[in-house]
């Protein structure tokens, strides 16, 4: 599991999961949402620029991020 601290009310999906390196370019991050890869609380997230906020859990490759 990766924690990952946000100063900010909220990043983007793709945004997280490039910073996290769960994918390794933006262009990457957008395939892995539109490929149905990525789900946010368990459920599937289709939107690639959904603001994810402090105490959401997002998974994607088998590896979940827990934003804090």
């Amino acid at each position: 599991m990766i924690t990952f601290e946000i100063e900010t009310p909220y990043i983007e999906l793709i945004k997280l999961l490039k910073v996290t390196r769960v994918a390794d370019s933006g262009a990457a991050a957008k395939a892995l949402v539109e490929a149905g890869m990525v789900t946010r609380g368990g459920l599937p997230e289709s939107r690639k620029r959904a603001k994810i906020t402090k105490g959401e859990r997002v998974e994607a490759r088998g590896i979940t991020i827990q934003v804090v």
